[in-house]
């Protein structure tokens, strides 16, 4: 068998995270904690070495390892043309002794309205994970993060019954094919992209979406990733998920309708490289869906280059670094972080005879997430046009940018 490639995981949030756990430390940054103990009078059985067979609908529930994260970015439309994307994430950690460590982020891109807000939050314990309380049988999962009370996390890390904003606590759930996620920002927790730190809170805003099951993409080989001396990860996706359900903004419930990408990855690794990296995930009108990933090392080179390309006929096909080029267009500097940000790109894969042009929806869509991950990330809807053999396709896209601002961990 090939060895696969080493590529970085698309979506690594996780590198430097600082999610508060026990005593303040920052847990998912960290390598896992070793405490002593008596030694056992029988040895104990060890687990299969990695990489095991990627079995769904099993593997879409919670898994056991160091890291572990469930992503949707999406597209959605409202009766009156009205477009938004939205991003939400839950990560969860694992470090020794440690209780389980869960962060979110929830973003709302308002496109014609030329906004973008986001939130964040953060728990330690198992009692986010609802998933024994919805009868599944291992291939489902059910999260509730409500959130700690940040004043409290000095003295004690236990999670308070909702948020210190009054949001209530946000759900993510997947049952018998079907996803569900349902969050609600209130004013106090939301931050407005582009302000500068310290400005005002955001206006409130919420989503509440259905989204139909789809079928899975393995990345890497056969949904391995192999990051070499780091470890390495197990990552699907979903790339082309009916959506269905309303958005709430303004103090208006909003009726919408679109498509949503689904990302799940975990694995025993913490942190892979020092650069950062670029991901791109491109639904096109002809039903082709595009994965690249992008990562650079401390000396700005791109050591590792991957992706996947799904065609119109379901078929999967994966990208090694000279099979497509990436060129930017533009650039936009955050008045928050100072970041310089790519903000459009310019995409060819000669062998599908595919041309993609990309240029954000909203210039600021950067988040500021260090008080939960340790990171600031640009992640944001895209404008999009392509051209296949001298025919134009529209479509929608997500792109993500870490590594650019300053003081990051």
């Amino acid at each position: 068998m090939r060895r696969p490639p080493r590529v970085r995981p698309l979506h690594l949030l996780l590198v430097g995270l600082a999610v508060v756990g026990c005593a303040g430390s920052p847990v998912l940054a960290n390598p896992p904690i070793v405490r002593p103990s008596p030694a056992p009078a029988t040895a104990t059985p060890s687990s299969p070495p990695d990489p095991l067979p990627v079995v769904l609908p099993h593997d879409d529930a919670p898994h056991h390892r160091l890291t572990e994260w469930w992503y949707y970015t999406g597209h959605l439309v409202a009766a009156d043309g009205r477009r938004f994307g939205f991003e939400d994430v839950i990560f969860r950690a694992e470090r020794g002794g440690f209780p389980v460590t869960w962060a979110s982020h929830l973003a709302l891109t308002d496109e014609r309205g030329d906004q973008f807000l986001y939130a964040q939050r953060s728990e330690v314990g198992p009692q986010v994970d609802v998933t024994g309380t919805t009868g599944g049988t291992g291939g489902e999962f059910a999260f509730s993060l409500a959130g700690n009370d940040p004043s409290a996390m000095a003295a004690s890390p236990a999670p308070v019954p909702a948020s210190p904003s009054g949001g209530g606590p946000w759900s993510m759930s997947r049952t018998a094919g079907t996803d569900v996620l349902a969050a609600s920002a209130a004013a106090t927790e939301v931050t407005v992209g582009g302000a500068v730190a310290g400005a005002a809170a955001g206006p409130p805003f919420s989503i509440s979406l259905s989204l139909a099951d789809a079928p899975a993409v393995l990345h890497g080989d056969a949904g391995w990733i192999d990051f070499g001396p780091a470890g390495g990860s197990y990552y699907y996706s979903r790339p082309r998920m009916a959506a269905r359900g309303t958005v709430t903004l303004d103090g208006q419930a909003i009726p919408v309708s679109g498509s949503a990408w689904f990302d799940h990855q975990w694995g025993d690794f913490i942190s892979v490289g020092g650069g950062g990296w670029d991901w791109f995930a491109v639904n096109l009108d002809d039903r082709t869906d595009l994965t690249l990933s992008l990562v650079r090392a401390a000396d700005g080179s791109y050591p590792l280059v991957y992706g996947t390309i799904v065609g119109p006929d379901g078929s999967v096909r994966h990208l090694m670094a000279e099979a497509f080029s990436v060129g930017v267009t533009g650039h936009w500097t955050s008045p928050r972080t100072g970041a310089i940000y790519p903000a459009g790109w310019r995409i060819a894969i000669p062998s599908a005879g595919l041309q993609v042009t990309l240029e954000p929806t909203v210039a600021a869509q950067e988040l500021d997430t260090r008080a939960t991950t340790g990171v600031t990330y640009w992640e944001g809807s895209q404008h999009v046009s392509a051209m296949r053999d001298r025919a134009e396709i529209g479509g929608d896209a997500y792109v993500e940018l870490t590594g650019y601002a300053p003081g990051e961990s």
